[in-house]
């Protein structure tokens, strides 16, 4: 019997790894000839989140049923502060691609216990293309394993096709609108991250790009239903591409098929700090008192914090609203990685306004640090949703059919959160539209938000209900990313197509 062993190796980023667990887990439930390994970084930033508890032993020959084996990799040398001051995507970039010795050694020890008959595959992460140089020398094939969404990939695909266009390593904050073969509309500057204006960020992501025509295979945290029209586009391409009816450079870009395995989601908060058990029960308590589908929940990620300026202007809004709400707050950083801190309750006494703490203290609302936003976004009092439109959150969003209010604040996320108000149809508002990071959001505005996202006759709201049920419906015998999944698998295990 044919076997394969894949390895992952996400890059330090949470909401990567715990991405790469779950997504083992699904592919190890669905085919016994399938072993994996996952190469885990240590992070370079301090994170107050930890891996599964599965993880907690580093081993590489556990026979847990289920799940993948995991190797801890010796911390790396860090890339010079200067590279993380200029751009954090060559940072970790950099960071990973110091790992490749470590990487090497690692897959050689696998290689060398396994079975002959098995045959290996690595798994990269966005940010680790360079590390499919060491599976090339040691004979083992790559896939992406992408963490984004599908118009993303076009985004990303862009920048080297813009680049031997122009001859510049960067966008101009005063382009007008920009045609990406993934967005059906125009994308105007302001909905590109900031990356897409630094040379050394977009020049560290198109070298990743470039690297994508080297993998046998792009596998997608998205699902046909949800993106449509960018997983089409993709596909098309490369149908002419296969047909040789474009450049040969692009034949390149595009060779490797797509596969389309999403929602891949950490349903059940595996990845979480210890203490965490009282501040869930004080929330979900809070929760079992509220009206069903009553309740704005604003919660930003893992690194989201507002400056205490902001926070006034989003309580006002929240207490202008009228609204019931659930609001994970933390403190901002300046120190470090810029991770938030949590808020002690004199220090949020001092912040917020009393008009707003009049709200709170009358059962209306609830404020709190860190939060489990899978279990409360499950919770049937949550009505809406206020999100940074991370990617993870976004298909937690839908996977619970709750309708967004975009705030994106870092990252690939002001491009999801223009796909997700002009494209996808699932978020009611964009909080911050066409600012710079840092520029003020009103209260006026932050009040006219909530109020549109839940209005019961938005249509946004029966949109992401509609959405949440095909979300499911993928993953079933016989769905579209079930599907994708299977001929994933042939191809890794060494069947027909």
């Amino acid at each position: 019997m044919k076997k394969a062993h894949l390895v992952f190796i996400p890059s330090p980023g949470v909401g990567h790894l715990v991405s790469a667990v779950e997504f083992s887990r699904r592919l190890l439930a669905r085919d016994a000839r399938l072993s994996i390994t996952i190469l885990a970084m240590t992070s370079p930033f301090p994170t107050s989140t930890s891996l599964p508890q599965t993880t907690s032993t580093p081993s590489t020959d556990s026979n847990s049923p289920g799940e993948p084996h995991y190797i801890f990799l010796p911390q790396a040398d860090l890339p010079p502060k200067e590279v993380l001051e200029n751009s954090m995507e060559e940072y970790i970039s950099k960071f990973a691609a110091s790992h490749s010795h470590h990487v090497r050694t690692a897959l050689l020890t696998l290689q060398e216990s396994s079975l002959d008959r098995v045959r290996f595959h690595l798994v990269v992460d966005m940010f680790c293309t360079s590390l499919i140089d060491v599976g090339k020398d040691l004979g083992i094939p790559s896939y992406l394993f992408l963490t984004s969404g599908a118009a993303f990939l076009s985004l990303l695909l862009h920048l080297p096709e813009r680049f031997l266009r122009t001859g510049v390593p960067r966008f101009d904050e005063s382009e007008p609108e920009i045609a990406i073969s993934g967005f059906q509309n125009p994308v105007p500057s302001s909905a590109l991250p900031e990356f897409a204006f630094n040379t050394s960020g977009y020049t560290a992501l198109m070298s990743h790009a470039n690297k994508l025509e080297e993998t046998n295979g792009l596998i997608i945290n998205t699902f046909a239903e949800l993106e449509p029209f960018a997983i089409k586009s993709l596909r098309e391409v490369y149908d002419e591409l296969a047909a040789g009816t474009e450049s040969e450079i692009k034949i390149q870009r595009f060779r490797p098929p797509l596969f389309t395995v999403g929602p891949v989601l950490d349903l059940k908060g595996q990845a979480r700090r210890p203490g965490d058990a009282s501040q869930e029960s004080k929330i979900m308590k809070w929760l079992d008192t509220q009206p069903e589908a009553s309740v704005v929940f604003l919660c930003f990620g893992s690194v989201g914090a507002f400056s205490e300026e902001q926070a006034k202007e989003i309580a006002n809004g929240l207490t202008q609203s009228g609204q019931r709400f659930l609001w994970s707050l933390r403190k901002k950083t300046t120190t470090g990685a810029k991770r938030p801190m949590e808020y002690t309750d004199a220090e949020l006494k001092g912040v917020l306004p009393k008009e707003f703490w009049g709200a709170v203290e009358g059962g209306r609302g609830l404020v709190c640090g860190w939060a489990p936003q899978a279990e409360i976004l499950a919770h049937k009092a949550i009505g809406s949703f206020v999100s940074h439109c991370g990617w993870n959150s976004t298909l937690e969003s839908v996977w619970f059919g709750k309708p967004i209010v975009a705030w994106p604040l870092y990252a690939e996320q002001p491009s999801n959160a223009f796909e997700l108000v002009n494209e996808l149809g699932l978020a009611a508002a964009w909080l911050g539209y066409g600012g710079k990071p840092g520029d003020l959001v009103t209260a006026d505005e932050v009040e006219r938000a909530v109020r549109s996202v839940m209005d019961s006759d938005n249509p946004v709201r029966s949109r992401a209900k509609e959405m949440s049920e095909a979300s499911k419906s993928a993953l079933l015998n016989g769905g579209s990313s079930f599907d994708s999944i299977g001929c994933l698998m042939r191809k890794i295990i060494g069947d027909e197509l």
